[in-house]
């Protein structure tokens, strides 16, 4: 069933589906989702744990020490932690952050929810974005889960990927249509 979703293919589908099968059975999608979710903040937050996981350098149990220490400061246990540590063991931590978005996708499929990808210029705030869910569920007929990316260099507005549509309604782009539009009638 998941493994014919396209978004969730190699080596970090088959990660993500193991995993998300396993939550499924064990009843404990949502969390392990929050889990990852958590996890993939603190690689956010901390250039030392994104080289951690990404550099080739460091050995299978430094790496898994390492690790290990990480979860248990954070509070991250159970399937999560032990799927971080197989990851590990196997070499694979590397795809960590793309076996997140899979599982993502993946509990978003089973829940029936769709997910866009938004890029904002700055944070919205919850009105805007309880606003922004209800406008991409009437398109869409599905609840819509948001990753939310801010990025300043679209100067305004936003930018939405939902599936394989994007809608692109940032002020970069509509600032680069009329600088073309001026150099095509100079």
């Amino acid at each position: 069933m998941a493994a014919e979703d396209t978004s969730v293919s190699g080596v970090s589908g088959r990660y993500a589906t193991a995993l998300f099968e396993l939550a499924r059975d064990q009843k404990a999608v949502d969390e392990v989702k929050a889990d990852l979710d958590r996890f993939e903040a603190l690689l956010g937050e901390s250039a030392d744990l994104k080289r951690l996981v990404r550099s080739p350098v460091f050995a299978a149990d430094a790496q898994s020490r390492a690790l290990t220490a990480v979860l248990d400061k954070v509070g991250i246990a159970g399937i999560s932690a032990n799927f971080l540590k197989v990851l590990t063991a196997n070499r694979r931590l590397f795809v960590v952050a793309d076996v997140i978005r899979a599982y993502r996708a993946l509990v978003a499929k089973f829940k029936g929810e769709a997910t866009a990808d938004v890029t904002v210029a700055e944070a919205l705030s919850d009105k805007n974005l309880d606003a922004l869910k209800v406008a991409l569920k009437s398109v869409t007929g599905k609840d819509v889960a948001l990753n939310v990316k801010v990025d300043p260099s679209i100067i305004g507005g936003l930018v939405v990927k939902l599936g394989s549509r994007m809608v692109d309604g940032s002020l970069r782009t509509k600032l680069n249509s009329i600088k073309h539009a001026m150099k095509e009638a100079g």
